[in-house]
């Protein structure tokens, strides 16, 4: 009689660790950027925060430095739900989403503070809300920072000092048609691939914010860092839309919560580090110069602006400069 009560607690404590590991739901989290940067911190923050509110009912796996795929890749992945949860540049959404290119004109936000005012609020949720019907749910915009440009010829400080660069750009149309206007010679060219493209010398210039810059290790292949902070840098993070409906009430809450905070703690610290890793570059034999004709370059870049009102209007430009104030 013993054994048969021993037999039948044995089995239900089974039936109720089957249970609990069914429940289980476990997340892939993708983005594209070494471990030593702060996207990496963050999605750490995203990923101890997660299971430990959870009670471990959700776990997140974390693969950085493009492990599964470039951003264009994992967007797909994400979409398809073979990936769960990816933070890519917002730029990478513009064809899926082409009004969205606004967010990335160059000089659309004067300060970090207005930035942050329109994506936080009406017209950046807005964006995050239209990425349902791709399949997204979108969680929030961490950044980059703003964007400066590094070469190996020579500090820039006006728009012509930009002339005859063969620059590595992104796949933002904004971007290409900023240094076309330069009379640079823009290469679209994968950022995985882009330490060796300037080490061998198929291009001589590239422009990312400054966390990127140092994480890259970009100083080993470029000289001169120029501080024009002409365009901010978004990232968007987002969720395959099913693997979130998936998650009970409690935990999609969680998900939600923790991505505010995990956003809100990657911007504080993008703030808080830059000057060290100004610091860190200089140390690494980078010359770093902060007098950039910031006025010259928002004028000679003015056809770039009137290029996006011509084929997408300037309804969401209206809309971010009015939210930006």
């Amino acid at each position: 009689m013993n054994t048969l009560k021993l037999l039948a607690g044995a089995a239900a404590a089974l039936a109720m660790s089957l249970s609990a590991a069914a429940a289980e739901t476990t997340l892939k989290l993708a983005h594209a950027a070494p471990e030593t940067d702060l996207q990496q911190a963050m999605s750490l923050f995203f990923k101890e925060q997660v299971e430990a509110r959870s009670n471990g009912s959700v776990k997140v796996n974390i693969f950085p430095s493009g492990q599964l795929g470039n951003d264009a890749q994992m967007i797909d992945g994400t979409r398809a739900g073979i990936i769960d949860i990816s933070m890519v540049g917002l730029n990478n959404y513009s064809g899926l989403m082409p009004e969205s290119a606004a967010f990335t004109l160059p000089f659309m936000f004067p300060t970090r503070d207005a930035a942050y005012r329109v994506l936080d609020g009406d017209v950046g949720q807005g964006v995050l809300a239209d990425m349902a019907q791709f399949g997204l749910k979108g969680l929030g915009f961490p950044e980059n920072g703003y964007r400066n440009m590094t070469n190996n010829r020579g500090p820039i400080k006006a728009p012509a000092d930009v002339a005859g660069l063969q620059m590595r750009v992104n796949n933002s149309k904004a971007l290409n048609d900023m240094f076309a206007e330069l009379s640079a010679n823009p290469q679209q060219i994968p950022v995985a691939e882009l330490y060796t493209a300037l080490e061998t010398g198929v291009v001589d210039a590239q422009d990312h914010p400054i966390g990127v810059t140092l994480s890259f290790k970009f100083y080993e292949v470029q000289k001169y860092l120029s501080m024009t902070r002409h365009a901010y840098s978004p990232l968007a993070l987002t969720m395959n839309h099913k693997a979130f409906e998936g998650l009970s009430d409690d935990e999609q809450k969680i998900v939600l919560d923790v991505a505010k905070e995990a956003v809100d703690l990657q911007r504080k610290l993008s703030i808080e580090k830059e000057d060290g890793m100004i610091a860190d570059l200089e140390a690494a034999g980078m010359t770093v110069n902060d007098d950039v004709d910031g006025a010259a370059f928002q004028a000679a870049i003015t056809p770039v602006w009137d290029s996006f009102v011509a084929q997408h209007g300037d309804g969401l430009i209206k809309a971010i400069l009015a939210a930006s104030k």
